[in-house]
């Protein structure tokens, strides 16, 4: 018995399913369920309750993932005193982002990264949803609410602003917008509201509780791209439309939003090599973008 069994165990306890922890471990789900298997004959005590839906902890599982975690915590620590990591950096980092600032700034310092270190592997998960680091979905998250518990550090990156934009061609074509009543008068887009992932990106209610979008995705980019189409009003990022002239922003007195981009890093790879290089990198890129001052 060894520490991979460990892995596979902790893997198929965070994920539920052999086959998303053979994804996590990169093997297939029979090689995992026969290391679990092994790991319970080896323990003489049963670990997971197998249904349809998947696998869950009996009470001795749920003891063990808290030794587990600890050897987990011991190994991480091991690595990165003992690998050599501070003369390069390479393995695998995984950052998981919201995907309005993933595609508008990750690429970039991402390139330049891997260039800087041939050994790094980066993978950029952009998603409109949360990222749990406990569960090792991710080994760096930026997210706009801070962590409210966990074993996690974090820290503020920058404050970005919204406004609502519409394209020069839209305004003309319809009567002027003025005052918030107007806006009943005109097309909106945003989210699907019951799919909202975190209340931070709730604008609509804040703007007016009368106001109803007639367009709605999950994703930020195709509001952006039915706003450029003509299709009506949409709250952006400003880092966002700053890159596309052709928008121009409608009421900003009166519809401005400030939200917070946090850095998360779960505590037990803070202190890796490779996630303190790509995060220094991260952080230091993504403030001076979002705060490049408008011509």
């Amino acid at each position: 018995m060894n520490w991979d069994d460990y892995r596979f165990f902790l893997a198929v306890a965070r994920t539920g399913k052999l086959s998303s922890a053979g994804q996590q471990l990169g093997v297939d789900h029979a090689t995992v369920g026969r290391r679990v298997k092994a790991l319970e004959e080896a323990l003489k005590v049963h670990l997971f309750d197998r249904s349809p839906q998947g696998y869950s902890l009996t009470d001795e599982g749920q003891k063990l993932v808290t030794m587990a975690e600890g050897m987990e915590t011991s190994a991480v620590a091991a690595q990165s005193e003992f690998s050599g990591e501070a003369d390069s950096v390479s393995g695998v980092v995984r950052i998981g982002a919201p995907e309005g600032m993933a595609t508008s700034m990750l690429a970039e310092v991402a390139v330049r990264l891997c260039e800087q270190h041939p050994k790094l592997e980066l993978q950029i998960v952009a998603m409109p949803r949360t990222f749990s680091l406990t569960k090792r979905e991710a080994d760096i998250a930026i997210a706009v609410s801070a962590p409210t518990s966990g074993r996690l550090k974090f820290r503020k990156i920058t404050d970005y602003t919204l406004h609502m934009y519409a394209t020069k061609e839209y305004l003309a074509k319809n009567p002027p917008i003025k005052e918030l009543a107007d806006l009943q008068r005109v097309r909106g887009i945003g989210y699907v509201s019951d799919l909202i992932y975190d209340k931070e990106l709730d604008y609509i209610p804040l703007i007016s509780p009368d106001a109803k979008p007639f367009l709605t995705s999950t994703s930020v980019h195709v509001q952006l791209e039915a706003a450029l189409a003509n299709g009506g009003l949409c709250v952006l990022h400003d880092f966002i439309a700053r890159r596309h002239p052709e928008l121009v922003r409608v009421m900003p007195e009166e519809v401005s939003f400030t939200r917070t981009f946090w850095y998360i890093v779960h505590e037990d790879y803070a202190k890796l090599h490779r996630i303190r290089v790509v995060s220094d990198a991260l952080i230091e890129h993504v403030r001076k973008r979002v705060n490049i001052k408008p011509d």
